[in-house]
């Protein structure tokens, strides 16, 4: 499942990268839990929850029904 997050993610960062952040993958447990670090802009951005949530969360879980939440270090 790693292989697909990452695929997914890699779709989504150029929308991150243009606003100067990114992301980092870090681990994909066995329950489904996917761990991300934001990095650049995105690490310090007061909206940073909501990209996580609303950006990066709801396009894993369309995607990869199998995720059950997106949480950053």
């Amino acid at each position: 499942m790693r292989e697909k997050v990452e695929e997914i993610l890699e779709k989504i960062r150029p929308s991150l990268q243009a606003d100067g952040g990114d992301v980092e993958l870090m681990d994909v447990t066995d329950e489904g839990v996917v761990k991300v670090q934001l990095t650049g802009a995105c690490g310090s951005c007061p909206f940073s929850t909501m990209t996580l949530k609303h950006g990066i969360e709801m396009r894993l879980k369309e995607a990869l029904p199998e995720v059950k939440e997106v949480v950053a270090l």
